[in-house]
């Protein structure tokens, strides 16, 4: 879409407007002085927030709940998640009449050309990666925009606006191939694993998606991939390409040190060594995404100093690893973990800063396709736990699928201690529990809304 058509646009309404990447692009376009609503499913946290800042949401399915202004398919733009089923109402409505709409994807991308885009893709990870180098953009001289896949505790938010910078950082989601939209100055790439096998398929897919996301990088800019990916991309002439790791790489941390609640690592560039830097979130995970970080960071010209104080003071993000309750007795964390990789650079995260010590994973699968994808790889990784109990699916956009369900992964895994629970029942089920020491909460759905619960029931237990 060009420009001048962009502009034509005073309204603009979302349909998945609670998703954490849509509310980004509809707050970017609210203070931008845009009229802006929008539809989801389910009232949240960020829908209220979103109210909060004068977005009109709506929770009904018919036509009749569409604003009468939003009507107006001259002045209105429709903007549309994946996750929003092709026969909803709404939808049907605005194609019908002949609205534009649009994917988030190709908003962004508009962004993105416009912009010097900084876009952060992979299975796993590109949600700390993308928020950790905000930070460490926004903190410093250079500055940024930036649209975040989770909300960063440093602003309470997951859109970050510069009177000053053309950089904005987005995170690039490969699910339905969206990240092809986009436009990139810079590329990180943290992985390639098999995912989203229900759109893709294939891993070779999933790889070949990738390599295409990295052709897309425009001259004068660079690719970052994360060393040891297979993938073999087609660069644009003019294109720097570097790899990163934790250990190895152009960029890389060396002289690694492990304490109790603090992490300290040497990070070193093609050109200069920047010794001692501390990581605000001391878990291990985070080393290798802040190499990644700070590698874009840097070549951005954020300094040396700016990055030792950036990450030193970048506070998390919610739902990434978490520590939502800690006591002498127990420790409770809460994390989006929703993959086998995830699982199981979380686990080992927390064997590493908690050694000795049983920790209780309570897991609820997200999406059936990807329950049934990789029930070998959950049942695998659950199984280093002590004890797990895992709830029902989360559905989000599908359907149940014959056969698939909780209990293929718990019929797998290989330890005593393993149960399943509703939902409902799971507050009640910890309360009756003893010798707990450390307990996770993992899951992509709707796990989090329990989270206050859990950790209510662990203070008023003084566990």
């Amino acid at each position: 879409m060009s420009a001048q058509s962009m502009e034509n646009y005073t309204r603009y309404y979302f349909l998945g407007i609670g998703g954490i990447g849509m509310s980004a692009i509809a707050r970017y376009y609210k203070v931008q002085g845009f009229d802006v609503g929008g539809y989801d499913r389910t009232a949240t946290r960020l829908t209220a927030d979103l109210q909060g800042e004068g977005i009109e949401v709506s929770y009904q399915q018919p036509v009749s709940a569409i604003p009468v202004r939003f009507t107006d398919k001259v002045k209105t733009l429709v903007v549309l998640t994946p996750a929003i089923p092709p026969d909803h109402p709404q939808l049907v409505y605005f194609r019908e009449k002949g609205f534009r709409v649009m994917k988030r994807a190709e908003v962004l991308g508009y962004i993105t050309r416009q912009n010097k885009g900084l876009c952060i893709a992979g299975t796993h990870g590109k949600t700390s990666t993308s928020t950790i180098t905000a930070h460490l953009l926004y903190q410093s001289k250079v500055d940024c925009n930036a649209f975040l896949g989770g909300i960063s505790n440093n602003y309470n938010t997951n859109l970050l606006l510069s009177k000053q910078s053309n950089l904005v950082v987005i995170e690039a989601d490969e699910y339905d191939r969206s990240f092809h939209h986009l436009s990139p100055y810079m590329a990180v790439i943290t992985s390639s694993d098999a995912d989203h096998l229900d759109i893709y398929e294939t891993h070779d897919a999933v790889k070949q998606s990738y390599e295409h996301f990295a052709s897309l990088v425009r001259p004068g800019g660079a690719l970052i991939v994360r060393k040891g990916i297979d993938i073999h991309p087609v660069l644009q002439k003019g294109v720097k390409s570097y790899t990163y790791s934790m250990d190895e790489g152009d960029f890389h941390a060396e002289n690694i040190r492990v304490k109790p609640g603090e992490i300290h690592f040497d990070f070193v560039t093609p050109t200069e060594r920047i010794v001692d830097v501390r990581l605000g979130v001391p878990v291990k995970i985070n080393v290798e995404n802040s190499v990644a970080a700070m590698a874009l960071a840097w070549l951005n010209g954020v300094t040396s100093d700016e990055l030792r104080t950036g990450l030193s003071s970048f506070s998390g993000i919610y739902r990434r690893f978490n520590i939502v309750y800690q006591s002498p007795g127990l420790v409770y964390i809460d994390d989006y973990a929703h993959h086998p990789s995830e699982l199981s650079a979380g686990i080992s995260s927390i064997r590493e800063m908690y050694p000795g010590r049983k920790i209780t994973g309570i897991f609820q699968p997200h999406l059936y396709t990807r329950t049934r994808d990789f029930a070998d790889g959950f049942a695998e990784v659950l199984s280093t736990l002590d004890e797990v109990i895992l709830l029902d699916i989360y559905p989000a956009r599908e359907l149940p699928i014959e056969g698939v369900d909780s209990q293929m992964i718990l019929d797998k895994i290989r330890l005593e201690h393993k149960q399943l629970c509703r939902k409902d029942d799971l507050i009640s089920l910890l309360s009756g529990k003893d010798g707990m020491e450390v307990v996770v909460t993992f899951g992509a759905g709707d796990i989090d809304a329990l989270v206050p619960a859990i950790r209510q029931l662990f203070k008023t237990r003084k566990l």
